[in-house]
């Protein structure tokens, strides 16, 4: 048995809010949470997903965001930003991951009700026990665009562990 060292990456990714559509969803780890106005971007819009993936990528050093992802979505017409992160890890041959942190800043909408959804969505595409993620929200205290209600920011810490 080898020794095992443990690596940690972070990952980021936002998106601004479109105008008010009244009724709608948009997709944050893997859930669909009601809200009023639709993420703006090429996929479903993620920032979650998409804040893991990036982390992925800083452990792999292989970036799907902006690359791969672009021609699934673009190319191929596939928006869902789980198939993104399902490509990510496809290039993890020698580590596993053993931890998420998640923390989301934005002032709507309201996320406390949807971080057990969350955690479960997030430790089922990782393979990692629902213990194993942590979600936090907040507002900022209102100090950026995204406190103020302008869009959604997302920061992730991934821990992978690895034999050496």
């Amino acid at each position: 048995m080898g020794n095992n060292v443990s690596i940690s990456t972070i990952g980021q990714d936002s998106h601004r809010f479109g105008a008010p559509q009244g009724e709608t969803t948009i997709r944050l780890g893997g859930i669909d949470i009601p809200f009023d106005r639709p993420i703006e971007a090429n996929s479903d819009g993620d920032v979650v997903y998409h804040a893991i993936t990036n982390a992925v990528s800083g452990y792999t050093g292989v970036n799907i965001l902006g690359g791969e992802a672009d021609k699934i979505c673009l190319e191929q017409g596939i928006k869902d930003s789980s198939v993104y992160l399902k490509k990510a890890l496809e290039y993890m041959k020698d580590g596993k991951i053993i931890h998420c942190s998640i923390t989301i800043e934005c002032l709507r909408p309201k996320l406390m009700p949807h971080i057990p959804a969350m955690k479960a969505s997030v430790a089922d595409i990782l393979g990692i026990p629902v213990s194993s993620v942590g979600i936090t929200a907040t507002t900022g205290e209102g100090l950026t665009g995204f406190g103020k209600g302008e869009g959604i920011q997302v920061f992730t810490i991934l821990t992978f562990a690895k034999d050496i």
